[in-house]
């Protein structure tokens, strides 16, 4: 089983912090002759597919490298523009990696804060009072679990929809939160994480929870 990312999000929708711990390289490379049969555009800081999904490219994937050399978001290696560079026959054939792009530092601030948004509108949409929010959001391939605090912090992890004992999980790191966050004096609350031992610890809880499915007693 796999366990993908924690994410802790502050009471006012602020990201404090975040861990990656499995990101699927999901990639294909094929070789293209002129004119390029798919249809590329600006993204953010990514040229991506809009159009044309063939042979492991989806719509949405990123350009990850040209002819073997890694792309620097908009430009290839030696600085020119992608879809410039990609207009003109001249550079064909030429080899082309897809793949999806990892998010970048601005990305996860603002899917927390959305994620923040949501948990409220689903406190507010219940036909029950006292919701507790979002507690789980399921996909073919992925589950979010989120678990809220009493003070308002809330620890989100995304998992294989098989992985089991995630409640606990969700526990387990809260507790590492109260021991290696707020019991650190050099800690301010709501402000980011950076604590050495809250990071190993974090990463050894992860691990049992891949192995094992869950926490036993007394974990």
């Amino acid at each position: 089983m796999v366990i993908f990312s924690v994410y802790v999000v502050n009471k006012a929708g602020g990201l404090i912090y975040q861990y990656d711990n499995y990101v699927p390289r999901a990639e294909a490379e094929k070789t293209f002759s002129y004119p390029l049969d798919l249809v590329l555009k600006h993204h953010d800081e990514k040229v991506v597919v809009s159009f044309g999904q063939r042979d492991g490219i989806r719509v949405g994937h990123a350009v990850l490298s040209i002819n073997g050399v890694d792309v620097m978001g908009r430009s290839t290696a030696d600085g020119k523009d992608i879809l410039e560079y990609l207009r003109d026959a001249a550079n064909y054939p030429v080899s082309i990696r897809f793949g999806r792009a990892r998010l970048s530092s601005n990305e996860k601030l603002m899917l927390a804060s959305m994620f923040h948004s949501l948990f409220a509108i689903g406190s507010q949409l219940s036909p029950e009072v006292g919701s507790s929010g979002i507690e789980m959001l399921e996909t073919d391939v992925f589950k979010l679990h989120c678990f809220q605090t009493l003070t308002g912090i809330k620890f989100i992890v995304m998992a294989d929809p098989r992985q089991s004992g995630i409640d606990a999980l969700l526990r387990k790191i809260y507790e590492i939160y109260s021991d290696f966050a707020l019991k650190n004096p050099f800690y301010s609350l709501e402000m980011p994480i950076r604590c050495e031992l809250f990071d190993q610890n974090l990463k050894s809880a992860l691990e049992v929870a891949e192995k094992a499915g869950n926490f036993g007693t007394g974990s």
